[in-house]
């Protein structure tokens, strides 16, 4: 009888097989080796790649703020105006309170009640509107404000 040691010859074509799995995982093992070692080297393509570059997405940021900045401006003039604090005082309502909460108006808000200032002063500069009417229009810009922001 045959110690075990010997079992694997006992079978025809075994060693070639296990020679040849061997093999084949060595060549994989090799190959996930190489494969880890290719982001690496394909990191500086990745930078080259991008829709926008950092510098054009900082003037676009740049742009932005300042067109925000230059609505909070427009706004604050308005309602600083002499006809804006009499309609404001005439309704019990704090101006510094008002254009304090300017800034915290989303784009949208702060962007359609400058259009509105600016569209009611051209109106009034013009004589297209009463004082009646400018000072009804400052009172809902005034409301609009405090319900948007304290809401």
């Amino acid at each position: 009888m045959q110690s075990p040691r010997f079992f694997p010859f006992r079978f025809p074509g075994f060693a070639p097989r296990c020679l040849a799995a061997v093999a084949l995982l060595s060549l994989l093992a090799s190959s996930f080796a190489l494969r880890a070692q290719e982001p690496v080297q394909n990191q500086n393509t990745n930078q080259d790649t991008h829709l926008v570059t950092p510098l054009e997405l900082q003037q676009q940021v740049q742009a932005s703020t300042a067109k925000r900045q230059e609505k909070i401006q427009n706004l604050t003039q308005f309602l600083s105006t002499p006809t804006a604090q009499k309609a404001m005082k005439d309704a019990k309502v704090d101006p510094v309170q008002v254009k304090t909460a300017i800034p915290s108006l989303t784009d949208a808000e702060l962007a359609d009640l400058s259009a509105r200032a600016d569209h009611a002063q051209h109106d009034f500069a013009a004589g297209l509107l009463g004082t009646t009417a400018l000072l009804l229009i400052i009172l809902i810009i005034v409301v609009i404000i405090l319900v948007s922001v304290y809401h």
